[in-house]
C-alpha cells in the first residue's frame, strides 16, 4: 500500500509530532502497521461525518489522529494529524 503525505499532513507533523521521540516511533509503529493490516482493531479506523465524510481517521494515541483520504485499495493520501480537537 503507498501512503502519500499531503502537504497540510506534513507541516501538522512538524507542528504536532516531531518535537516529541515517543509521539514519532508510535505514529511510524501505526502507520507500518496500517499498511500491513489496515483493518487491524488497534487502528480504531473509522469514516468521519459530515462535511469530511469522504475522509477516515485511524487513532495513534488515545487523543492523536490521523486523518486520510482512500485514493484506490492501495493508494491512501494521509491529509492530516493532530490531536482530536486539532483535525475534527
Amino acid at each position: 500500500m503507498k501512503l502519500e503525505r499531503h502537504p497540510n499532513f506534513k507541516k501538522a507533523y512538524k507542528k504536532h509530532i516531531a518535537g516529541n521521540k515517543k509521539l514519532v516511533i508510535k505514529t511510524e509503529e501505526r502507520l507500518l502497521l496500517f499498511q500491513k493490516d489496515p483493518t487491524n482493531p488497534i487502528l480504531k479506523d473509522h469514516r468521519l461525518k459530515g462535511s469530511r465524510n469522504k475522509f477516515r481517521a485511524i487513532s495513534i494515541t488515545g487523543d492523536i489522529r490521523i486523518v486520510y483520504l482512500q485514493i484506490s485499495k492501495n493508494h491512501i493520501i494521509l491529509v492530516d494529524i493532530g490531536t482530536h480537537n486539532q483535525v475534527y
